[in-house]
């Protein structure tokens, strides 16, 4: 199964490393990666997916990434409603007939089309994983030239910001992020 993790990390050199070494050291692929800042500068969003074996893998994952130096908080979202997006840039082999069929494709998966060359397009698609994947395979037979994408990025839904586990006095309990001033 594959788990989504949100780390908020402070926005310092060597922190990604630390991470990515994480993952190495435990034998962990990540599957996806993608990195930002957040509306506070000095604080960057990381989202990790990877496939685990199961839960408890989930967990000594979620606990590894706390001990981190520079790591601020650390969600599991990979079982709360949210919002999951990919974007990619995908250049296409197009000639001046074949421009139209791109341009409906795009459409359909509500992408669009965001540069032209005499022959070839770059469509720029965002959406889940799944419907990235629906319209590469549509336009592979066209003839996809190069493609590059960001990752998956994910956000909780609602008005909170996440929810978290923490270590208490009774073990461990769920807390809004807005508690512990994040």
């Amino acid at each position: 199964m594959q788990y989504t993790f949100i780390a908020l990390v402070e926005n310092k050199p060597g922190v990604l490393n630390r991470v990515a070494s994480l993952f190495r050291r435990r034998n962990f692929n990540i599957e996806s990666l993608a990195v930002g800042r957040t509306e506070k500068p000095e604080v960057s969003r990381m989202t990790i997916v990877t496939d685990c074996a199961n839960d408890v893998d989930a967990h000594k994952i979620e606990a590894n990434l706390y001990k981190l130096v520079n790591v601020i908080d650390v969600q599991d979202v990979s079982r709360q409603p949210s919002v999951t997006r990919d974007l990619a840039l995908i250049k296409v082999r197009a000639t001046a007939e074949q421009r139209a069929e791109v341009n409906n494709l795009a459409a359909i998966f509500r992408a669009r089309i965001v540069d032209v060359a005499p022959d070839s397009v770059i469509v720029e698609a965002t959406g889940t994983e799944d419907k990235i994947e629906g319209m590469v395979e549509l336009l592979r037979p066209i003839g996809i030239i190069e493609m590059v994408r960001t990752g998956q990025v994910a956000m909780t839904r609602g008005e909170h910001s996440g929810i978290r586990r923490t270590a208490g006095a009774n073990g461990w309990r769920e807390v809004e992020l807005e508690e512990i001033g994040v």
